[in-house]
């Protein structure tokens, strides 16, 4: 039987943004113990990040920029894009390093989550676990940029998809996410993830981050993201890395 005490869960938010993390405390459920980034002391915050502080601290950025039609791809990155995958890390490691949880769920601050969160989330574990269907990653939301595949009834198989507010990895998932050393090659935890799943659209990442992960999605999604004219985005308004 899971139980709350299975799952290890952790809030990307930041020290500025108290009013996104009081939103969230209201609908987190008391049983699920959380982590909040924002207690921590590191460089998440995109407004505040530079480049002496990332090479400082040894980070590198992959080769982001490419002549393409897609616009995500064909500009620098985001000081903001870089802080939020850098949180996302920070989650997995600390997960890796301190946890013992067969489970890590990792939500952001604008993750909408119906008031039966917890019930619902263990409920959907349990079902896959009496139906031994594996998987690294579970969405808990996203945004599909591909079409998924049936998996069973309350899932599928996602295709490719960009958004990471809500997920859940596996202790094994933790172990490959961390190998893949992603803090010496920074992209988008949106594009990140979906890499290490399916047959990456960049052929570039593709040989970066090889697929190594079985991935299923809730279907319907279990939790939704709060418009962007309601909240605003913490990456979207940041300055660009010089090239």
């Amino acid at each position: 039987m899971i139980t709350p005490a299975d799952l290890r869960c952790y809030v990307i938010n930041l020290p500025r943004r108290q009013d996104r993390r009081a939103w969230i405390q209201r609908s987190l459920s008391p049983g699920l113990h959380v982590t909040f980034t924002s207690d921590w002391a590191d460089l998440f915050d995109g407004q505040k990040l530079t480049q002496a502080d990332l090479d400082t601290s040894g980070y590198k950025l992959f080769p982001w920029q490419i002549e393409s039609d897609n616009e995500w791809w064909n500009r620098p990155l985001k000081y903001g894009e870089i802080g939020c995958t850098l949180a996302h890390l920070a989650c997995w490691r600390d997960a890796s390093l301190h946890g013992t949880e067969p489970y890590t769920v990792v939500l952001e601050d604008d993750a909408v989550l119906p008031d039966n969160f917890l019930a619902e989330l263990l409920n959907g574990l349990q079902d896959l676990a009496r139906r031994k269907r594996y998987f690294g990653l579970l969405y808990l939301g996203r945004f599909p940029l591909e079409p998924d595949h049936d998996a069973l009834p309350g899932f599928v198989v996602p295709g490719y998809s960009h958004c990471t507010f809500g997920y859940v990895v596996t202790r094994k998932a933790l172990e490959l996410l961390l190998a893949a050393e992603l803090e010496h090659a920074i992209v988008p935890v949106d594009e990140f993830l979906p890499a290490l799943y399916i047959d990456h659209p960049r052929a570039d990442l593709r040989a970066r981050f090889p697929k190594q992960l079985a991935a299923l999605a809730f279907e319907p999604p279990l939790v939704r993201q709060r418009p962007k004219d309601e909240t605003g985005s913490d990456t979207e308004g940041t300055a660009f890395v010089a090239p």
